[in-house]
């Protein structure tokens, strides 16, 4: 049967997960040439007619085809795009779409921004100017912390405990820096320098159970640290001539990469991925201080993110695109090593495969970070200065556009799930609510 339009109908079952948004389970026929929003308004009113006008407020809904990839146009185009029949039955699930996170505040420093980490009320940022700098996340400047003698290119928290804090800086001066914060004094005390490196240290990872924290160089090297600052050189506590706090020696060296580090993120607290300038990624196994899988690509990765809710990867590069990667290690193994060396020769040999790719940005992408509560999510930035929210099920266009910055964005945060966090180089770190988030803590607080 054709509509008006020239466009056959189709038959459609409609599903949702959201249990109070469900709609009666039964068959229905829509044009072929419909869209999202048209979809939505069909679902309200379905909607109003089951709940007897109890249904007052229209919901903003967001559909996937076949519970696959979101609807991004007419039906009919994308039955078309993935070869599916008119004559099948289309199952459509539909859910409420993630609110727009919405812009708080602008924290302006007097450098570029580029390293970012937001815990509790708290952001943490590093600076080129060398500095780092502590905020509250509704704006205030708390310190402004000396102690590089070079730009800071990473900065993370490794606790936050009531009226103490424990984070850690990297910097182009080829150090690590691990301090306290008393938040009741609001003082810091740098209390180990990290020295092992032979150039400057682009990122910086915490262990899940916080004991170790791994850094990458443009030297190519990953070293292991020990967050304890009672462990130094030859284990004394010797105090280093020019500064008052202890030198601090790696753990493990790994080397493997050829050219600079871009990331570090723990998959557990004994495996570890690394991206680098080098198109490959690499899967390292601490309790063999060796490679257990290598993930090659065709393009620098710039930038790289490890969910652990979803165990996928997401990488920048120059090119404009973000990529989703499978590791595509979770085979379980038993004792024999044999069979775990056997399966990682294997996996080397292996090519990888690009389970999708996001095209949006219009300049190289800087930094990109999973969502820690929501799987399918994550945020990237780019030097076309502008952030964006991606579901993982939307490979043609980012959920949202997330505008602020008047220069390239160097790197993004979205470790606190309320906030997403972005500095840049046009000296301000910039601030987003994230309204999913902040809704589920009043429901929370409410009850």
């Amino acid at each position: 049967m054709e509509s008006e339009n020239g466009e056959s109908q189709v038959q459609i079952h409609l599903k949702t997960k959201q249990q109070h948004y469900a709609v009666p389970d039964v068959p229905y026929s829509i044009e072929a040439s419909v869209t999202t929003s048209e979809l939505t308004t069909f679902v309200n009113t379905l909607l109003e007619q089951s709940l007897s006008g109890d249904h007052k407020t229209p919901i903003e809904f967001d559909f996937l085809v076949f519970g696959i990839e979101y609807l991004r146009g007419r039906l009919c185009d994308h039955l078309r795009e993935k070869s599916i029949s008119f004559e099948d039955a289309i199952e459509i699930e539909y859910l409420e779409r993630f609110p727009a996170p919405e812009p708080q505040d602008c924290l302006l420093h007097d450098d570029w921004v580029s390293a970012v980490e937001a815990n509790d009320k708290w952001i943490l940022t590093g600076c080129y100017d060398n500095t780092i700098n502590l905020w509250t996340n509704k704006g205030a400047h708390i310190l402004t912390i000396p102690g590089h003698t070079m730009p800071v290119k990473a900065v993370t928290w490794v606790s936050l405990d009531g009226d103490k804090g424990k984070f850690i800086s990297c910097s182009q001066d080829q150090t690590a820096m691990l301090w306290d914060w008393s938040i009741e004094n609001n003082s810091v005390e740098c209390i180990s320098v990290c020295k092992g490196h032979e150039r400057g240290i682009d990122c910086v990872g915490v262990s899940p159970n916080r004991k170790r924290f791994a850094t990458g160089s443009w030297d190519t090297m990953l070293k292991i640290w020990s967050t304890d600052s009672g462990e130094t050189i030859a284990g004394t506590s010797k105090r280093s001539k020019t500064e008052d706090s202890s030198v601090k020696t790696p753990q493990i060296t790994l080397q493997g990469h050829r050219e600079c580090i871009s990331a570090v993120q723990w998959m557990d607290d004994e495996t570890l991925i690394t991206s680098s300038w080098d198109h490959t990624m690499k899967v390292w196994d601490l309790s063999l201080e060796g490679i257990k899988t290598e993930i090659s690509t065709n393009k620098s990765i710039f930038d790289a993110s490890y969910s652990h809710l979803c165990r996928l990867i997401i990488t920048a590069s120059a090119d404009k695109n973000l990529r989703l990667y499978d590791p595509r290690i979770n085979r379980k193994f038993n004792e024999d090593t044999h069979e775990k060396l056997r399966f990682y020769i294997k996996m080397l040999t292996e090519s990888s495969v690009v389970r999708n790719t996001y095209l949006g940005h219009q300049q190289w992408i800087q930094t990109v970070m999973w969502s820690t509560t929501e799987e399918y999510l994550f945020v990237s930035g780019s030097y076309d200065h502008q952030n964006k929210l991606w579901d993982i099920r939307s490979p043609k266009a980012p959920l949202y556009d997330l505008i602020g910055h008047g220069d390239k964005v160097l790197d993004i945060d979205w470790s606190n799930p309320k906030y997403i966090v972005s500095g840049g180089a046009d000296n301000t770190v910039r601030v987003y609510k994230s309204r999913k988030a902040l809704i589920k803590a009043d429901h929370s607080d409410s009850n």
